[in-house]
């Protein structure tokens, strides 16, 4: 089955009208899925795990039509957890071939690509990956990184835990380096360390198959996220499901909204503190009001001048993984 439609399934008369009447309320503009309950799929319908786990890139290929069609324009998705790899050879095997065939689908699909302006992000600790599936990866988001309607961020490779340890290392060594001060260490710099730097929080995570847990996965990301535990093995989903998630989403969103405006005041609050302190400290003597203020603004200037320096030297680096993929693979074909 292809990643995107190449044209509009039928929708009833029901499922336009429950669209209008879910448009009428607040949208989700960012939605997680852990796709969980393949392998009980193919147990439940006394198929291979195999096959099992296809019906689930299948059910993804049509969650992502129902998203277009409500307007959701970015979906992230628990493809693959480091944890995998702690599954049967056979099963680790089974889902990384998956992926290459799912890959190479995608690299097939220029056309719709381009046509649905999808931009693909892959995230999590890629040198895991064998050499071969880190270039199929490297060529999907290379032909898609200027397309800006619409974002699939496909995790893989990844847990919560890596990516925010992973995070924390580079500040290290971006202190270590000279780049950062210790004092410009903070909840957002790290938040802009993470692999979903590009992206907004989720606004509505969905978990399917009656687990109610969030399995390692954007555990930062999703604090002030609405979740949605469903009772359906994934290949289940159904679209009315995906409604009633949506509903969920909409009947909690004040509430949501509400306690991401304290937080955010707060983190506003708890940044203007610091760069106070910091000018105390530097100065070594109490200024006047006046004084006081010009020394704080210019220090938190010079703060960010530091953060985006060292946030595009992050950048940088990343996008240089996929650069070496590529001149790797050139190298070998040219020998």
């Amino acid at each position: 089955m292809s990643w995107f439609p190449e044209r509009q399934t039928n929708r009833t008369w029901v499922h336009r009208m429950c669209e209008r009447v879910l448009k009428s309320g607040p949208i989700p503009k960012h939605i997680a899925i852990i796709m969980d309950g393949n392998r009980r799929f193919a147990k439940k319908k006394s198929m291979d795990r195999a096959e099992g786990h296809l019906k689930g890139f299948d059910k993804l290929a049509e969650t992502l039509e129902w998203c277009l069609n409500l307007g959701i324009r970015e979906v992230t998705v628990y493809a693959f957890s480091i944890e995998n790899f702690k599954r049967s050879k056979e099963e680790v095997d089974c889902l990384l071939e998956l992926a290459r065939q799912k890959f190479a689908r995608l690299l097939e699909e220029k056309e719709l690509i381009q046509k649905h302006e999808v931009c693909i992000h892959v995230l999590g600790n890629l040198s895991l990956l064998p050499r071969d599936l880190q270039e199929l990866v490297a060529d999907a988001v290379n032909l898609s990184k200027h397309n800006t309607r619409a974002v699939l961020n496909v995790c893989f490779a990844y847990t919560s835990r890596d990516e925010i340890s992973t995070a924390i290392r580079e500040l290290a060594e971006g202190v270590q380096m000279g780049m950062l001060k210790e004092s410009d260490i903070s909840e957002e710099l790290l938040e802009k360390c993470l692999y979903t730097n590009k992206s907004a929080d989720p606004d509505l995570l969905i978990r399917t198959s009656g687990e109610v847990r969030l399995s390692d996965f954007l555990l930062w990301q999703s604090s002030f996220s609405v979740l949605a535990f469903v009772k359906v093995l994934w290949p289940e989903f159904s679209i009315w499901h995906f409604y009633a998630a949506i509903l969920h989403y909409q009947k909690n969103y004040d509430a949501i909204q509400s306690v991401k405006q304290s937080n955010r005041m707060n983190v506003d609050h708890q940044q203007r503190e610091s760069d106070y302190q910091c000018v105390l400290k530097e100065v070594g003597k109490t200024l006047d009001h006046t004084n006081c203020q010009i020394l704080v603004q210019q220090y938190a200037k010079d703060r960010q001048e530091r953060v985006n320096k060292f946030l595009e030297c992050i950048e940088s680096k990343r996008d240089q993984f996929f650069d070496d993929v590529a001149k790797k693979r050139s190298m070998t074909s040219s020998s």
